[in-house]
């Protein structure tokens, strides 16, 4: 009997040549490939995805993407959950690591994109973008220089710092732009130049870090005038050398801008790249981010830090009851709450559905208790009334953890604020639990 093309004998030799050839297409391949089911246990792997996770999987082995990514991606299981055959998970989101043996770590950057082949199948793709995330900073760092020298002579000013961050050179131009008189900043921080909660002195001293190590440290915020008025502008801190080569800064200078008119399209690129889409706090790469900053100033200078984690109570409830769209907009009210309630310095971040987490530099237990608790009563008092005249009331459950010196990193602070979180919400919701407590 001669053989048919619709002989199942030969359509296997045919599917095996061709899973075959798609293999040697997925090894070859220049970027990480990783094929997952819907638990992220991994079925295939190329070459380039395993060279880039096994730094990140030091005593663990390349058998579930799910949980070697968590501390940088802990929503990443649930975001794999959703979407039909062919649908985008996750758009090249960074992940940024540290890898390499305690005291001598990098960073990494990884990009990743996620998406659903078949309603059990996933494929992410990982690239290493640590170059590119470096060069990026450092040109946004010469085009702040630049803008500086180009624009300077007509609205900035000068004033020179001392070692520690005091004022101790004060210019006319100074005078003219801020409205202080000379006698009334003299020997004054240079926080002197900002609203209340705007910043801390750690974080002005962290400023003065960043100056010596990289040659200059740059900002943009609301600063503040002599008579109390606010206005946008950048400051730019550059460190003054010693006499011989190798001395420490002698002091620094710094410069001041008024750049109100590029105010909106700081927003705008703020927005786009920084905020969560449906509430406008901060995303949870930008969370990570700067909770990973956060950490490293507190074991090179230790200083209060703590983190608040938030879940919205029967959140599932609102959404079954109310629909989805109704949902949305508790979320966006709760975190209208969030941005009222806090400081400049703050950083407020949605890092799940419906969590929500807070970094609170230079801020030890009763402060970050006094905090949780003004959240917690404010969004218990608070109601969403919908356009067919609807009232919806929520509430919120909140953990508590305070960075201490045997705390691995940002990821162990997270996990203690969590069980927290969990401990309030078995304790009966709408209430705050600290960690240790």
């Amino acid at each position: 009997m001669s053989a048919h093309p619709s002989d199942p004998h030969i359509n296997a030799d045919v599917n095996a040549d061709e899973q075959q050839e798609l293999l040697q297409l997925l090894y070859a391949a220049p970027v990480g490939l990783v094929q997952t089911d819907d638990e992220g246990r991994i079925a295939l792997i190329n070459a380039a995805a395993a060279q880039l996770l096994l730094p990140v999987a030091v005593g663990a082995s390349l058998v579930n993407l799910f949980d070697l990514l968590v501390p940088v991606m802990p929503d990443l299981a649930l975001r794999a959950r959703s979407g039909a055959a062919g649908e985008l998970l996750v758009d090249g989101e960074a992940l940024v690591l540290r890898v390499g043996p305690e005291g001598r770590q990098r960073a990494l950057v990884l990009s990743l994109t996620l998406r659903r082949l078949a309603a059990d199948r996933l494929v992410a793709v990982l690239s290493d973008i640590t170059a590119q995330v470096e060069r990026e900073r450092r040109l946004r760092q010469s085009e702040a220089w630049l803008n500086a020298a180009l624009t300077g002579i007509h609205d900035h000013a000068a004033v020179g710092l001392d070692a520690e961050g005091r004022i101790a050179h004060w210019s006319e131009s100074a005078a003219r732009m801020t409205g202080f008189a000379r006698e009334t900043v003299l020997g004054r921080p240079a926080t002197i130049f900002h609203p209340g909660g705007a910043t801390t002195p750690e974080r002005l001293l962290d400023r003065l870090h960043e100056a010596r190590a990289d040659g200059w440290s740059m900002d943009e915020g609301w600063l503040l005038r002599a008579d109390g008025q606010r206005y946008w502008g950048s400051t730019m801190i550059v460190p003054i050398s010693g006499v011989g080569d190798g001395d420490p800064p002698a002091g620094f200078s710094l410069v001041l801008r008024d750049i109100s008119d590029r105010r909106d399209a700081h927003e705008q690129r703020r927005r786009a790249s920084e905020t969560d889409h449906l509430t406008g706090l901060a995303n949870r790469r930008v969370f990570f981010e700067a909770g990973r900053r956060e950490i490293e100033r507190f074991r090179r200078a230790p200083r209060p830090l703590a983190l608040l984690v938030l879940d919205a109570d029967h959140f599932k409830r609102i959404n079954d009851q109310h629909g989805h769209a109704a949902g949305d907009e508790v979320l966006r009210q709760l975190a209208g709450v969030m941005l009222r309630s806090l400081r400049q310095v703050d950083v407020p971040a949605r890092i799940g559905g419906e969590e929500f987490a807070v970094l609170l530099p230079s801020t030890g237990l009763e402060g970050a208790r006094l905090v949780a608790e003004r959240l917690r009563r404010a969004m218990a008092a608070d109601t969403v009334t919908r356009a067919d005249g609807t009232v919806i009331r929520y509430t919120v459950s909140i953990g508590l953890a305070l960075m201490q010196a045997g705390i691995a990193g940002l990821e162990e602070l997270l996990e203690r604020a969590d069980r927290a979180l969990y401990a309030a919400k078995a304790a009966g919701r709408d209430r705050l639990v600290v960690d240790g407590e």
